[in-house]
C-alpha cells in the first residue's frame, strides 16, 4: 500500500538543488523516511537520475555504524562522488551521526551535491535548525496523515474512515492494523516507549510521574484555555502535588519541540494585537491523544476541532484563536463588555479566514451562539462554520458559509468554495 504524500513531495521538488540543506522534521513515525527514501527517490529515478548518483544512508541501520563517525562519513561520501554531475545525498536519522552539524556544513562546500536529511524529533528540532543552520537550512515539516491522505487508501466508506480517523488518528502504520485493539496497542506503545522515552532521555528528566500527569491533563483539556500557572494550581488542588509553573512551562516546551503538541495564541481582532496568556493546546495526532487517555474521552466535538486545526496547519496556514470584544448592555441596562471567541483565524499571505468548529447546529439558539463572534467581525475576510453533518457549502444572508466536515477535509480548496 503506497500512500501518496504529494503535498510534501512537491515541496521537495520545489527545493531541489537550491544550495541549502533540506531538513525534514516532524513527529517521529509520521512518514519522513518514507517520503525521502521512497517517494522522492522514485521521483528522481523516473526523471532520469542514475541511482549511482543517489547516495542513501539509513544511520539507524547497524550495518552503517561505522558511518556514524564524522570522518568516516565524509570520506565515504567523497569516495562515492566519481564525476562532476550532481549527486543527491539522503541521510536518515541524522542524530546517529556524531558532530552531524559540522558534517552537514562541510557538505555545503562540495559544489555538486544536494543534501537531504531527516532526524528523530528528540534530536533534530526546529530550534536546532534555526541555531545550527541559519541561512543554510531549508526546513520541511511533515505531519501525520491528513484525512484526505488517510481516506485515499482506506478500505471502506467515508463514514467508516472518519470513525477510524477520529479514534486512531493519522499515524501511517495505524493503517497496517485492521483490529482496533492492535491499533490502540500500537499507539499507546508509540506514545510511551518512543515519544515520552525520548523526551526523558534528551532532557534528563528524573521525575517521569510529573510529565505523565501533565500529559494526562493536557490530553483531557484539548482546546481549553490554560497556562502553566493554572496547570500548577490543578496539580496542587487535584493531584496533591506541588510543581512550579516554571517547570510546567519547561515540560510543555519539550512536548512542543517533540512535535506532540501545538500551542495556539489568542488574537484580539478589533485591537489587532496578540494576548499572551492563556493559550490553547492541540495534539498533532489525535490518535496519540486518545491513546494517552486509553480511549476513554473521545468526544467527537473536541476531536473534530483538533482535526480542523491540524488540517489548517498541514495546508500551510498560521493559526490563531480570535477574540471579538463587543459593547453590550445587561438586563439592568448597565454597559458591559462581552467577549466572543472565533475558534480559528487561518492566515497565509494575503488570505485570511475566520473559522468556527460547530459539531452540530440543531436549533436557532445554537446557530446564534456559533455565529455571534463572526457576525461581529466587520472586515471582509471570509467567515466559515464547519459542522459534522455531511452538507455542501451554503451561504446565509450575512455572508457566513456553512460546510460539512467532509467537504472541508477532502476538498483542497474548500475554504474558497
Amino acid at each position: 500500500m503506497e500512500i501518496k504524500r504529494d503535498y510534501y513531495l512537491e515541496q521537495l521538488k520545489a527545493r531541489e538543488n537550491n544550495g541549502l540543506i533540506k531538513i525534514i522534521t516532524g513527529l517521529k513515525k509520521s512518514g519522513k523516511s518514507y517520503l525521502l527514501f521512497n517517494l522522492f527517490y522514485d521521483y528522481l529515478i523516473e526523471k532520469g537520475i542514475d541511482n549511482s548518483h543517489i547516495i542513501a544512508i539509513a544511520l539507524d541501520d547497524l550495518t552503517n555504524e561505522k558511518l556514524r563517525n564524522p570522518y568516516e562519513m565524509l570520506n565515504y561520501l567523497k569516495d562515492c562522488i566519481k564525476d562532476n554531475e550532481l549527486y543527491y545525498i539522503f541521510l536518515d536519522e541524522i542524530q546517529y551521526l556524531e558532530r552531524f552539524e559540522e558534517v552537514l556544513n562541510s557538505l555545503l562546500h562540495i559544489k555538486n551535491v544536494d543534501v537531504y536529511v531527516t532526524g528523530s524529533n528528540s534530536k533534530l528540532l526546529s530550534k536546532d535548525v534555526i541555531t545550527e543552520f541559519r541561512g543554510r537550512g531549508d526546513e520541511i515539516k511533515v505531519y501525520p496523515l491528513s484525512f484526505k491522505e488517510f481516506f485515499s487508501v482506506y478500505d471502506g466508506t467515508v463514514d467508516e474512515a472518519w470513525d477510524d480517523y477520529f479514534n486512531y488518528g493519522g499515524m501511517p502504520l495505524v493503517l497496517a492494523y485492521k483490529d482496533s485493539s492492535k491499533k490502540a496497542d500500537y499507539l499507546k506503545g508509540l506514545f510511551d516507549k518512543v515519544y515520552v522515552s525520548d523526551i526523558l532521555e534528551r532532557h534528563n528528566i528524573k521525575n517521569k510521574a510529573e510529565l505523565d500527569e501533565l500529559l494526562d491533563i493536557l490530553s483531557s483539556d484539548i482546546g481549553s484555555l490554560t497556562n502553566p500557572l493554572k496547570l500548577s494550581k490543578v496539580f496542587s488542588s487535584t493531584k496533591g502535588s506541588k510543581i512550579s509553573d516554571k517547570t510546567i512551562n519547561r515540560y510543555i516546551e519539550y512536548l512542543e519541540d517533540a512535535f506532540l503538541l501545538s500551542k495556539v495564541q489568542r488574537f484580539d481582532i478589533k485591537g489587532k494585537k496578540y494576548i499572551n496568556s492563556p493559550y490553547k493546546y492541540y495534539f498533532e495526532d489525535i490518535g496519540l491523544r486518545n491513546a494517552r487517555l486509553n480511549f476513554r474521552q473521545v468526544e467527537e466535538n473536541h476531536v473534530m476541532e483538533n482535526i480542523i486545526y491540524n488540517e489548517l496547519k498541514v495546508r500551510g496556514y498560521s493559526v490563531d484563536i480570535g477574540i471579538v470584544n463587543v459593547n453590550d448592555y445587561n438586563k439592568k441596562g448597565k454597559r458591559i463588555l462581552k467577549n466572543y471567541e472565533v475558534d480559528f483565524i487561518a492566515s497565509k499571505g494575503n488570505n485570511k479566514y475566520y473559522i468556527q468548529s460547530a459539531f452540530s447546529i440543531d436549533n436557532i439558539n445554537k446557530l446564534e451562539q456559533e455565529t455571534n463572534s463572526l457576525n461581529n467581525i466587520k472586515d471582509s475576510f471570509k467567515k466559515i462554520v464547519i459542522v459534522r453533518n455531511n452538507i455542501k457549502p451554503r451561504k446565509d444572508e450575512n455572508g457566513i458559509t456553512t460546510m460539512g466536515i467532509y467537504n472541508f477535509l477532502l476538498e483542497d480548496n474548500s475554504l474558497d468554495l
